[in-house]
């Protein structure tokens, strides 16, 4: 019986991976016109396609492993606050940078930088965004990673190299085209799969009211859905980091710069928040049901930890039926692979375009680029294995070094276009090599217990004085 219900899990998500892999094949011809076909789509993305496009690459494993694993441990419907306010930022986006962005025909970030300020500042925050977004990646990788050790009961470095070869398989094959027209189906598989399973959770453990004095018998303290509940301090810098960084997201500006004009642009954006907000919602509510311990869940087995929780409890049969529980699962791989694929594309994009276009051989041709851009696929890949498997802390908090990271990017970009008298390269480069620093000073400096500042606001508030020494700096000692 166990075998049984096992291979029905597995035929489950290997048919949704064929899909995957399938649609990435059919796209092939089109991606491989050109540089821009291949990473921005041919800037032809509708205001349909390019909002669940960014609203699937942020509907990734934070929204599901992450904040279920974050739900958890800490019995508090917190984590929410990373979907409430990315679909905060979102709608920032679409009244402030988006139009800009595809304005300028931009391919990244740094690009755009570049526009404001010039090379240099292009590529001291490539390197910043760079260093970010290969920290996100490896994070993602380890969330499919957890999905697939659960399902397929696989030991963790097989699952890290099946999950990396079919993320690598279906982004090299068919670029941002394939991620677009994936990300429709990802979508549609994630809500139906998650929020079924959601339901079901919440019928089966008697009410919302019941689930709040489960988890008093587990310790919570206070209403489990006050999300500012358990820290207020932790919870604000989840809306901080995810308010800006979304402004300078490569991974979920790219489909952005790929849309049809710049009105569309803002459109997107703007949509895209109303798929976000709601999702974390389902995935809180499963991580704590499995906090519940009503369910086994596999929690006094060795080598558990709380990023298995929710997938253990989906292939529990006393919880929810083999069928909609695999479907669940694949709703959870929807999603990572929804993120993950862009993800480690933007790294590609980055690594394409502002270092190996911007500065290793600016004077490259198209297919020269076209067929760097196909080998970096791999090589981030290759890349992030490691990291994956080595690197194993908590989902959320890992991924916010990236978001700190960008929290710089956005504050500098908005000043660009709005203040560009108070800014500068000299200012740009202080704010990106600065303020990544003192992200992971933060960090180690809570290691060794020599301070607590959360690595968000370390970036945020060094930025801020960066911005506000360069300005005193152009306006009294720089002469002009």
């Amino acid at each position: 019986m166990e075998a049984l219900l096992g291979n029905i899990y597995f035929w489950i998500v290997i048919a949704y991976f064929a899909i995957v892999v399938g649609v990435s094949f059919l796209t092939r011809k089109v991606a491989s016109r050109s540089v821009a076909d291949y990473l921005v789509a041919g800037r032809n993305l509708g205001v349909l396609l390019c909002s669940i496009v960014v609203a699937a690459e942020w509907l990734g494993g934070m929204s599901t492993i992450g904040v279920s694993e974050n739900a958890f441990e800490k019995l508090s419907f917190q984590p929410i606050l990373y979907n409430v306010a990315t679909s905060i930022g979102m709608i920032i986006i679409g009244f402030t940078v988006a139009k800009h962005y595809r304005r300028n025909n931009v391919h990244t970030v740094s690009e755009m930088l570049e526009h404001l300020f010039g090379i240099q500042a292009k590529r001291v925050s490539a390197i910043a965004f760079l260093i970010a977004y290969i920290t996100l990646a490896y994070v993602q990788l380890q969330t499919a990673t957890s999905v697939m050790s659960s399902i397929f009961h696989i030991d963790w470095l097989t699952s890290v190299i099946i999950a990396a070869g079919v993320i690598t398989l279906y982004t090299y094959i068919g670029g941002m085209h394939a991620l677009a027209v994936t990300s429709i189906v990802h979508l549609v598989v994630m809500i139906i799969g998650l929020g079924t399973a959601a339901v079901i959770g919440i019928v089966n453990i008697g009410g919302f009211g019941q689930l709040q004095e489960l988890l008093e018998a587990k310790g919570a303290v206070g209403s489990v859905y006050n999300p500012f509940g358990v820290s207020f301090n932790e919870a604000f810098s989840l809306i901080l980091g995810g308010v800006l960084g979304g402004m300078a997201a490569q991974a979920s500006i790219q489909p952005i710069f790929a849309a049809r004009t710049p009105e569309v642009a803002k459109k997107a954006a703007i949509l895209s928040s109303v798929y976000i907000a709601p999702f974390g919602i389902m995935t809180a509510i499963l991580g704590l049901i499995a906090a519940t311990g009503v369910y086994s869940i596999g929690a006094d087995a060795p080598g558990f930890t709380a990023k298995v929780a929710m997938t253990n409890l989906l292939v529990n049969p006393q919880f929810i039926h083999p069928v909609l529980g695999g479907i669940a699962l694949a709703g959870i791989l929807a999603a990572i692979l929804s993120t993950v694929g862009p993800v480690n594309f933007a790294v590609v994009t980055i690594a394409t375009k502002d270092i190996y276009h911007g500065f290793i051989n600016p004077n490259a041709d198209e297919q020269k680029v076209l067929q760097t851009a196909h080998r970096l696929v791999i090589i981030v890949s290759l890349i992030t294995i490691p990291l994956a498997y080595y690197f194993k802390a908590g989902v959320l908090d890992s991924a916010y070094i990236s978001y700190a990271i960008r929290a710089i990017g956005a504050i500098v970009i908005i000043a660009g276009i709005y203040f560009r008298g108070w800014i500068d390269v000299f200012t740009v480069k202080l704010a990106f090599i600065g303020g990544t620093i003192a992200v992971f000073l933060c960090i180690i400096a809570a290691k060794l217990n020599w301070f607590q500042l959360d690595k968000t606001y370390g970036a945020v508030l060094f930025a801020l004085a960066a911005l506000a020494f360069g300005y005193i700096r152009r306006k009294y000692f720089v002469k002009e």
